[in-house]
């Protein structure tokens, strides 16, 4: 069994929806972030770097484990399900893993704070993160255009992208020109799984994506 310690955001809904496809036995915990529950003493037990998701894994000798990716990563290396495991396949997954990782996630996080959330708009700082975060749809088009899902099959990789996808008009970002992405968005929320994962642990009201 696997405690999931979790709040309604991307990082968040990527694991619940790992974790939805899986039919892993889990149990889902509310970390409210507003009251700051992720900083304190219980949960920096789970987390020390106090941020969610993480997930207490009871099959695995309790084994403590934060940082979304990583956390995808263990799950489908423990169900052998949304990544290949010959070699060259599943390297073109922790890629495109890594590319929301380290590219698009901390670029949209970003635009969205400096547009909507600094208390001093920065023109410089907003101009660069909308466009860098522009750029890296357009990668995902590209990538999108001769395959339904990001290495051909559904993968890890396309369940820690969508949840940041969806966001796209709260950042100001469109996807008129680009019917690739939004295709592939919209058969990812079709999903079963997604649509259970989107109520975990505690569901909450997004801007809707453009039709």
């Amino acid at each position: 069994m696997i405690d999931f310690y979790s709040a309604p955001t991307p990082n968040g809904y990527k694991v619940a929806m790992m974790l939805e496809e899986t039919g892993l036995d889990y149990q889902a915990h509310f970390v409210n972030l507003f009251e700051r529950q992720q900083k304190e003493d219980w949960f920096l037990t789970i987390n020390p770097n106090g941020q969610i998701p993480a997930i207490i894994d009871h099959d695995l000798n309790e084994l403590k484990l934060f940082e979304s990716g990583a956390i995808l990563i263990h799950l489908a290396e423990k169900t052998k399900k949304f990544i290949p495991f010959k070699p060259v396949p599943r390297a073109h997954c922790i890629q495109w893993l890594m590319l929301q990782m380290s590219a698009l996630g901390p670029m949209q996080n970003q635009a969205h704070y400096f547009k909507q959330v600094a208390p001093q708009k920065l023109p410089l700082a907003i101009d660069h993160f909308h466009q860098e975060t522009e750029r890296l749809y357009d990668v995902l088009e590209g990538q999108l255009r001769a395959q339904p899902y990001l290495i051909g099959g559904y993968s890890i990789a396309d369940m820690a992208l969508w949840p940041w996808i969806r966001l796209h008009l709260r950042v100001g970002v469109s996807l008129k020109k680009r019917p690739h992405l939004l295709d592939w968005l919209k058969r990812i929320e079709a999903r079963p799984a997604t649509q259970r994962a989107l109520l975990v642990p505690k569901p909450r009201e997004w801007p809707e994506y453009e039709a």
